[in-house]
């Protein structure tokens, strides 16, 4: 299977027709016909266009799974959709989109659960509509008027706000990377921030699975990598790989130097590496 690209979005649009979603569900109706957004220069002529979310939602998340699936399988694990975890702030309502575990179950214990994926992936390029089934490609997303995917504020705030309250749920989550999945470049006002969710530990990176977005520049990497395009599966593999084989820890505290400066100076009294680290999370956990 290959990664996000033009035709994993024109076999959505396909899929939806033929599963009897209207036209104007998925599609602006505008003066020169039917478009997926709004081109840039035209006029959105009073339309909004929420009708599409939950289907792109459902279809990306089925799409994430069916591609994570060998990678998971390699890794001797499962890639499950819709997990519920409620030790870790995921209710049915609020299940994490897809998570690597160690059973096929959708309610999962968190020890069972070794990786964690919040998509946040939607139709990125521009797409004419002709009845009765042609779809064409008719620019990308610097063509037209929308913000797709990670370009969307909104998307990523939602993505850190649960992230955030997964983070917060408990120790259980300090052992659980978390990933956010996108098919868009991010925004340069959020460069700062994605290298500082990732150095800080709450999230482990922001990854576009579309590795071609524009022909022309965008933002392919940030300088700590909080944001990666992913080019080929080899590196989704290796990323997935690493997170899931080390054995990472988070933790966060706000306290003077002196407490930390003492923390320390036990830590270190301990006689081997892994001794010390766990020694210090012990400590600044209490």
């Amino acid at each position: 299977m290959k990664l996000w690209d033009k035709e994993a979005e024109i076999q959505f649009f396909q899929e939806a027709l033929r599963n009897f979603a209207s036209p104007e569900q998925l599609f602006y109706n505008l003066k020169d016909g039917y478009f997926a957004y709004v081109p840039k220069g035209s006029n959105a002529e009073g339309q909004t266009l929420q009708s599409r979310n939950s289907l792109i939602g459902q279809f990306t998340e089925k799409w994430s799974k069916t591609l994570f699936e060998p990678i998971a399988k390699e890794l001797g694990l499962h890639a499950v959709n819709s997990v519920v975890c409620d030790e870790l702030g995921l209710p049915r309502q609020s299940s994490a989109d897809l998570a690597f575990c160690t059973t096929n179950n959708t309610v999962q214990k968190p020890e069972n659960i070794k990786l964690l994926f919040e998509i946040k992936m939607s139709i990125v390029s521009n797409y004419k509509f002709t009845h009765p089934n042609h779809i064409e490609y008719v620019g990308d997303y610097k063509q037209h008027k929308g913000n797709p995917a990670l370009l969307r504020s909104d998307s990523m705030l939602k993505a850190i706000g649960k992230s955030i309250n997964i983070r917060v749920s408990g120790i259980a989550s300090t052992k659980i990377p978390i990933v956010v999945l996108g098919n868009s470049p991010i925004t340069d006002s959020y460069i700062k921030k994605v290298d500082f969710l990732k150095i800080s530990g709450v999230i482990q990176g922001f990854w576009s699975l579309n590795p071609k977005p524009t022909n022309s520049d965008y933002i392919k990497n940030t300088p700590k990598l909080g944001f990666q395009t992913i080019l080929d599966k080899a590196q989704l593999f290796n990323n997935c790989k690493e997170l899931v084989t080390n054995d990472m820890n988070y933790f966060s505290s706000m306290i003077s130097k002196l407490k930390l400066g003492e923390i320390i100076r036990i830590a270190s009294q301990e006689t081997t590496d892994i001794a010390k680290a766990e020694k210090f999370l012990t400590l600044i956990r209490s």
